[in-house]
């Protein structure tokens, strides 16, 4: 699949794409409460735009571990005002970093393009909202909810159970009406996983490719890769997103979520040329 149909837009993944965050929380985990004002989320997402991001992924509600959600209003009321204003400025897609059935439906709405969900549409409501929708859909693996999911996780094969449980979640999304050529897959990297699984599932990660979908990944200044770093802090783990990034497309990602816009639009530029030579 090298053309995915986002809303009125058509995003070309013959190349990786990247996909910049825009928190519009007081607690997300990299830059919490730096967005919630409009006019900074605007900014932003301006800059982003000129970085080369192709796709702005706006979330209301932080999914770092030991979060916990918030109701559906207040994320609408987060959310909804980015989203009509990025959507009436700027020539990009949108995505809707959400789990709400709400959201997802106004969001759709209000000219997002995508839905990105971390708990792969098992809300109540959300797997009727998203099937309502003409949206493609990215479903995410998480082990537990954002509050719990980093206490004591466990797998026995960490690469086979995540590729279940998104074979299941894509049956149940075909059975809801939602075609299979709309899904795209994560296998959240960070989200109810140790370094060690984190680290599998990256050396390992050429055989998600069996879940027939484009890849999407996101380890931008994640506690992994501080780990890996001897305990770097969120704001020296740049370079280390940066080789995260090259290795997953090496293996097969097409969309690359990150914080680091511009930086990351730079090495897939040097990867692309030098795949074409």
């Amino acid at each position: 699949m090298t053309q995915l149909h986002c809303g009125g837009r058509d995003l070309d993944l013959s190349r990786p794409v990247v996909m910049g965050v825009l928190n519009v929380t007081p607690d997300s985990f990299s830059d919490g409460g730096r967005y919630v004002a409009i006019d900074a989320a605007l900014r932003l997402a301006e800059k982003m735009c000129q970085d080369g991001a192709g796709i702005i992924d706006v979330g209301g509600e932080s999914t770092r571990p030991g979060a916990a959600p918030v109701s559906s209003n207040e994320e609408l009321d987060r959310v909804m005002p980015v989203v009509e204003a990025i959507h009436q400025r700027f020539d990009v897609i949108i995505s809707l970093d959400t789990s709400t059935p709400a959201l997802i439906t106004a969001g759709a709405s209000a000219g997002a393009g995508l839905i990105n969900d971390v708990r792969a549409l098992q809300r109540p409501g959300a797997l009727a909202a998203a099937a309502a929708t003409s949206l493609p859909i990215c479903l995410m693996h998480m082990q537990g909810e954002p509050d719990t999911m980093q206490l004591r996780p466990h797998y026995d094969s960490v690469c086979d159970e995540v590729m279940a449980f998104l074979r299941e979640r894509a049956e149940a999304c075909i059975n809801a009406g939602i075609a299979a050529e709309r899904l795209l897959y994560d296998p959240g990297f960070g989200f109810g996983k140790t370094l060690s699984h984190n680290l599998s599932l990256l050396r390992h990660f050429e055989r998600l490719h069996a879940l027939g979908g484009p890849l999407l990944v996101g380890m931008s200044r994640k506690s992994m890769l501080g780990q890996v770093l001897g305990g770097a802090a969120v704001d020296a783990r740049a370079a280390a997103g940066l080789a995260a990034a090259v290795l997953a497309v090496e293996r097969g990602a097409r969309i690359i979520r990150t914080h680091d816009v511009r930086e990351t639009a730079d090495a897939l530029a040097l990867w692309q040329a030098q795949s074409q030579e």
